[in-house]
């Protein structure tokens, strides 16, 4: 059963055509990829869907009460209150219940309104915790801190938070609420590599149908069952995850390219044929042929993205053995916590090394302690002979965000305009848009300007920090060939598990407060990490155990502390009740002498029942007091 439908969608901006004659359907539960190269519409197309935007031509049909969410690139994300906060208005309607819940509760605890207080609760009750009402508190809690966050980000105000942060928030809120048709435009942008993964598997769990549009390989191998692939303004779909769509992608390409060429080697020798004989004696048969030739719907050539067509240089110069060292090293900044050390670890010449580790935890800071940017809280980086350091700063801060794109390339050193303009052709950079600003570009466009920069160098050793970010697959494929074909050494921060698996030799992982050098590639550091997460799993389990026995202590210490105290009340009231016998016991006597001296033999008698009476409590008592009970 289908969610959504679309016919014929068209979309343009002025002059400019987007797409058009698109067609899609989205059943319930579909896991959905939506690709493209950069600039093909696939926000656009993600806005008409979620009804942001009204399409130029064409309908969409969205299923009855269709409940949607979408998540932006990024997101303006302007909840008041705390993070916990805006999480827990996602269930206002089970606070309202709990909260009637107890006003029952204290309703049955009367008698005048215990039979309907009662008769309400349990329907009430029975609905409430099929809802979740138990459960909703922690399901926050593990989406939340499988995004990213901690226990202290949960009481600060949203507003607050950094951009991606608020992103994070964004999605964590959409999960919770479970729409039923889930549009995520780049969501793993913000996330490190353990976010990522907690992000497929709980994706992969997900009830409701999911469009994504995504430039991380592996999380569209592991989440998406179909794909929509979005370009030269049409829309195609595939069966199966990213690798299915890759293959099967290549296979409808060149049959399309084999029917295509089929089609003109037919025209040619067609018009070939006519050319010869229409003046002579076959004239009527040319005649003919032309006609058919007229009627014969012609194949468009099949186009092909054009991607970038760059070196990073196989002959570089040659660096010494050890390229960079690093010795008792501690990372951080001045006047704030260290944020992790390092013993001793060194990158020989030609290994191609992944650093890894979670959001914050100064994979970034420790990059710009190897270029001198910010010195070391203690030890030393030592960088060996004739390295040439090329740098691909994260965000492309490095890049002057006022200068075009041409004055960029200049100003790295080629000051020829011509062979400028040739070197930016290499990164799909051609006619007007090398006269852009730096600061006007996409974050793809300022990715591919980044990397001219970067082969401009020449550099033996790149440094590079999430180098794929922002670039469309197509690009991410072409840098991950460049980089293969790299004679130098690489030290790469990344989440691109494609980029990690098919280069990294070794890995870095900052895990613990310390950097950790292993071997085996990633599978290596798979290996590594469940490893770890069952030493830390078996010492917390071993905590648990130890706390489980310190509390069983303490409780049964609080329980004999409470049991002394209850004694010693016990003790202090039998005490006050002998007091109050044993005076009421000396009262009856003096008024029973009395009596008697008067002869007031019915008042003798009654005083002396009561006296009995007394005497036995007080007995009763005493024994309960020798006895400390």
């Amino acid at each position: 059963m289908s969610i959504l439908t679309a016919s014929k969608l068209a979309m343009s901006y002025g002059a400019q055509d987007v797409f058009s004659d698109v067609s899609l359907e989205a059943p319930h539960g579909a896991k959905i990829a939506l690709v493209g190269p950069n600039g093909s519409g696939k926000t656009t197309l993600l806005h008409v869907i979620a009804n942001m935007e009204q399409p130029t031509a064409g309908v969409v049909h969205r299923a009855k009460d269709l409940l949607m969410g979408y998540l932006p690139q990024q997101a303006d994300f302007a909840a008041a209150g705390t993070l916990w906060d805006v999480m827990l208005d996602v269930f206002g309607d089970l606070q309202e219940q709990a909260a009637e819940l107890r006003r029952l509760e204290e309703a049955m605890a009367e008698p005048t309104t215990r039979e309907a207080a009662l008769a309400r609760y349990g329907p009430m009750l029975e609905t409430f915790e099929l809802a979740g009402g138990y459960t909703y508190e922690p399901r926050i809690r593990q989406v939340l801190a499988g995004l990213g966050f901690d226990e202290v980000d949960f009481h600060r105000p949203v507003a607050q938070l950094s951009g991606g942060q608020k992103t994070r928030a964004l999605l964590a809120r959409l999960l919770l609420e479970e729409p039923d048709l889930l549009l995520l435009d780049e969501p793993t942008n913000h996330l490190d590599l353990a976010g990522i993964e907690w992000l497929e598997g709980y994706l992969a769990a997900w009830r409701g149908a999911v469009i994504v549009v995504a430039h991380d390989r592996a999380f569209l191998d592991a989440v998406v069952e179909h794909v929509w692939d979005l370009a030269w303004g049409r829309l195609e779909q595939y069966r199966g995850n990213y690798s299915a769509y890759i293959t099967q992608k290549a296979e409808r390409d060149a049959l399309r390219y084999a029917e295509y060429e089929r089609q003109q080697q037919f025209i040619e020798q067609t018009e070939d044929f006519i050319r010869r004989n229409l003046a002579g004696q076959r004239t009527r048969e040319a005649q003919g042929r032309r006609k058919r030739l007229e009627r014969v719907e012609r194949l468009e050539r099949p186009r092909e993205y054009r991607t970038m067509s760059f070196s990073l240089g196989q002959d570089v110069i040659r660096s010494g053995d050890l390229v960079l060292g690093l010795y008792d090293l501690t990372v951080g900044y001045r006047a704030a916590p260290p944020l992790f050390d390092v013993a001793e670890i060194e990158l020989r010449r030609g290994q191609r090394v992944a650093l890894l580790g979670a959001n914050g935890s100064g994979k970034t800071t420790l990059v710009r302690t190897i270029l001198g940017q910010v010195p070391p809280l203690a030890g030393r980086v030592r960088v060996g002979a004739s390295v040439s350091l090329g740098y691909f700063a994260q965000g492309h801060a490095d890049l002057d965000v006022d200068k075009t794109v041409l004055e960029t390339i200049i100003a790295a050193g080629e000051t020829r305009i011509s062979a400028a303009r040739n070197w930016l052709g290499q990164y799909r950079f051609s006619g007007d848009d090398v006269f852009k600003r730096v600061g006007e570009l996409s974050g793809g466009e300022q990715a591919r300007v980044a990397l001219a920069v970067l082969a401009f160098q020449g550099a033996n050793v790149l440094i590079l920090d999430e180098p794929t970010n922002h670039l469309d697959i197509p690009s991410q494929e072409v840098l991950q060939d460049v980089l293969a074909n790299f004679g130098g050494t690489l030290l790469m921060v990344t989440h691109d598990r494609y980029l990690i698996r098919n280069l990294a030799t070794c890995i870095w992982a900052i895990r613990d407060g310390r950097l950790w050098e292993i071997g085996g590639g990633y599978e290596g550091y798979r290996q590594w990490e469940a490893a770890r997460e069952n030493e830390d799993l078996a010492l917390r389990e071993m905590e648990a155990r130890v706390k489980t026995a310190q509390e069983r202590e303490r409780d049964a210490r609080r329980a004999a502390e409470r049991i002394a105290a209850r004694r010693a009340q016990r003790q202090e009231d039998l005490e006050r009740a002998i007091h109050q016998l044993e005076a009421r016991r000396s009262q009856l006597e003096l008024q029973i002498t009395l009596a008697s001296e008067q002869q007031e033999v019915e008042r003798v008698r009654q005083l002396g029942v009561e006296y009995a009476g007394v005497q036995t409590d007080l007995d009763s008592l005493l024994a309960a007091w020798a006895d400390g009970v």
